[in-house]
């Protein structure tokens, strides 16, 4: 394998892994190299193993943050929004559907911006439950499509105001069952093979490290400037996925 594409799988497994402490539009970073080394479609297929390696390693890290009850009135949403995803798969270009999910969360960062602006009207919609179903479906959808669902679910969360700790341990028990459920879906249209699961597993130390990292930042920076590092990074994502 050339030096060049180790090079870029290393920074996606870092960028994951740091992602998954807490700080979600990093994974685009991963998501970008990976689809430019390998192709869109065929990238699905080496990050995902690579996601559920990372889910497995943070799930007991966050476990004693969120609930599953907190879990399942998005995950159902959310199912739906993956089925639809499934079906679209084989015919729909990830062309197509870069900058639809893109669109999706430049929204979702301008709610956050407005309820600085008009806290209660925003409020009363983020509790909403035609909210909840948007939010959670937009990321059933990006999830299988993109892998680009955190920034989605992230922004979710921060707008019915949950603690950032609540947030990621809520996320942490959400994508694990999630990217589980795409495994064999992703298997059966031949995404994942023998070889992308090598892969993956020997890039496992650098996600552990990139999980550390970001979990030792995530406890040291205040929720009102995690909450900004969240917008920002899910703006750049947004303005990615949309333009570029």
């Amino acid at each position: 394998m050339p030096t060049e594409t180790l090079l870029y799988l290393a920074i996606s497994a870092l960028c994951i892994g740091v992602s998954k402490a807490g700080f979600s539009g990093i994974s685009l970073i991963a998501v970008y190299l990976l689809a430019q080394t390998f192709g869109a479609k065929e990238s699905l297929g080496i990050a995902l193993p690579m996601l559920i390696l990372a889910d497995l390693m943070v799930y007991p890290a966050f476990r004693k943050h969120g609930s599953w009850a907190q879990v399942w009135p998005v995950f159902f949403p959310a199912l739906a929004g993956m089925t639809a995803g499934f079906i679209l798969l084989p015919y729909l270009p990830n062309e197509v559907m870069k900058p639809v999910i893109g669109i999706i969360i430049l929204a979702m960062a301008l709610i956050q911006i407005l309820r600085a602006f008009y806290g209660k009207q925003i409020e009363r919609m983020a509790m909403s439950m035609g909210f909840r179903y948007a939010s959670a479906s937009s990321g059933g959808i990006a999830t299988v499509l993109a892998n680009a669902a955190g920034p989605i679910f992230q922004l979710y969360f921060l707008t019915i105001r949950l603690p950032k700790m609540e947030l990621i341990g809520v996320c942490a028990r959400f994508f694990l069952v999630a990217n589980l459920i795409k495994l064999p879906l992703n298997a059966q249209l031949n995404l994942i093979t023998k070889e992308t699961i090598m892969m993956n597993l020997y890039l496992a130390p650098l996600l552990a490290l990139g999980i550390f990292v970001g979990k030792k930042f995530l406890h040291r920076i205040p929720q009102k400037s995690f909450e900004y590092l969240i917008l920002i990074f899910a703006m750049i994502a947004g303005i990615r996925l949309t333009l570029f």
